[in-house]
């Protein structure tokens, strides 16, 4: 046994250790992918028994990401529901529009590409400059609820992550003046079509890896894709910021949006401030008139400040 067989077998060894390492991550991602979209679509009724749901594909990371998982997990849910791939082209020049298809046969999906030139209408009403999205949006949310009808649709999927809907949050607050999100699950506003996001609980971080992992063939979009000034884009990296230098603070304010307390805020429409009196008896809960002994982890004086830099 010489010296030059040991080093060889023992680099085989390395690569094979190596390469079992990366498929255990590559599982344990896979898993929890699988299990916080489960625990959505369980926590806010998402998908029936007997449900189409159309699941929007844009060619972009989140959207390949919610049909792969969402195709796992029908084989293995306890009810039966159909999904149907559906693509809007905008016309965007230099779209490739054979990628998607392409891929959506391999998988043996059933799709609809639907081909509207959106791009022309944005691109001439929104002067060169401005942000294009509130009007793009529009118009593929008209064109996407018309196709869920003519499908006969029962669902409509979109990809919208745990990331987006804080900075939805955030948007709202900072710029509408108003504490409002993106709602994993609502009715449009004729009352015909129901909307899920199976992904709400969902990080982007998992979401980028799983990209890497099953090599989706991701179609850049040229039109709010291509806008890097945007007040979402700013948000968003405002966040990607925090969650580096303080981690767990996105969990904590997601976690914040499903526990509400409307008489510790402001909205008289949400609580009657005005019709508070004294009872005479003591809070079944306990006193909540300071925040402070809320707090599960008591804040220091003189903490506090630091805490939210």
């Amino acid at each position: 046994m010489n010296a030059r067989w040991i080093e060889e077998n023992s680099a085989v060894s390395a690569t094979s250790s190596e390469k079992s390492k990366i498929e255990r991550e590559e599982h344990k991602l896979e898993k929890r992918l699988c299990r916080e979209v489960g625990r959505a679509i369980v926590d806010f009724n998402m998908i029936e028994e007997g449900d189409k749901v159309m699941v929007c594909v844009s060619g972009g990371k989140d959207s390949y990401a919610m049909l792969d998982i969402l195709l796992k997990l029908q084989k293995r849910a306890p009810i039966n529901f159909e999904l149907i791939a559906v693509n809007l082209d905008q016309k965007q020049p230099g779209f490739p529009d054979h990628i998607l298809p392409q891929y959506l046969e391999t998988l043996g999906v059933p799709f609809h590409i639907e081909t509207q030139d959106t791009y022309s209408i944005v691109k001439r009403v929104i002067p060169e400059g401005k942000t294009m999205c509130s009007l793009c949006s529009r118009l593929r949310r008209g064109i996407l609820y018309r196709v869920a009808e003519e499908l006969g649709a029962t669902k409509i999927a979109l990809g919208h992550h745990r990331d987006d809907m804080l900075q939805t949050f955030f948007l709202n607050m900072f710029f509408a003046s108003r504490l409002k999100g993106m709602p994993p699950k609502l009715v449009s506003d004729t009352g015909k079509h129901v909307v899920i996001r199976p992904m709400a609980y969902v990080t982007e971080k998992d979401l980028i890896k799983w990209a890497q992992v099953r090599d989706f063939p991701i179609i850049p979009c040229t039109l709010c894709g291509s806008q890097q000034n945007l007040q979402r884009v700013q948000v968003g990296n405002m966040l990607r910021e925090w969650d580096k230098k303080f981690p767990g603070r996105l969990e904590n304010m997601f976690s914040s949006l499903q526990n509400v307390v409307p008489s510790h805020l402001m909205d008289g429409k949400q609580h009657d401030f005005k019709g508070l009196r004294s009872t005479g008896m003591p809070e079944p809960e306990g006193d909540k008139a300071f925040d402070e002994e809320e707090f599960s982890t008591p804040v220091r004086p003189g903490l506090a400040v630091v805490a939210l830099q």
